[in-house]
């Protein structure tokens, strides 16, 4: 499915996650789906929790038992494709990177959106960050019904 639309399965999704127990606690979502030369996730996260490997070329590998769900890996990844991801009660919280303007401000309710940019629902908008040193990406909480854990991706602007 990657191939000839750009979304990745339910299956490739899913085999990014780790198992839903350690989701009590945050952890990196790295949703890269092919080997590309790139490494800014693994030297930018503090606990070396992510792994590349001698070949630059590499899909990164996460260490679960290492992250701590910090989301520096968030911003620093020029592909915009590592979240965060946590369970707590009926919601499942993401830390997302964004860049697009107007900037969503907390306590505001946004549009969910699944990886074919489709609406499925609401997000709410917990907490952003956005610091010189994070180059206009700004770090967005977000949190969406747990049902969607595997198909949120992003949020769109409810204007």
């Amino acid at each position: 499915m990657l191939d000839k639309t750009g979304i990745p399965s339910q299956e490739q999704v899913k085999s990014r996650f780790p198992d839903e127990a350690l989701l009590v606690k945050p952890k990196a979502i790295l949703e890269c789906y092919e080997d590309i030369p790139c490494n800014p996730c693994s030297t930018g996260c503090p606990f070396g929790a992510i792994e590349i490997g001698e070949d630059i070329n590499q899909q990164p590998r996460l260490h679960a038992d290492l992250c701590t769900g910090c989301g520096q890996c968030v911003t620093v990844c020029p592909g915009l494709a590592i979240m965060t991801a946590q369970l707590s009660g009926g919601r499942a919280i993401f830390k997302i990177p964004y860049e697009f303007l107007p900037y969503p401000q907390s306590g505001e309710t946004w549009k969910a959106l699944d990886r074919g940019g489709n609406v499925i629902g609401e997000a709410k908008i917990e907490k952003t960050v956005l610091t010189p040193k994070q180059d206009k990406t700004m770090l967005v909480t977000v949190s969406v019904d747990r049902g969607l854990l595997y198909d949120f991706v992003s949020v769109r602007c409810p204007r």
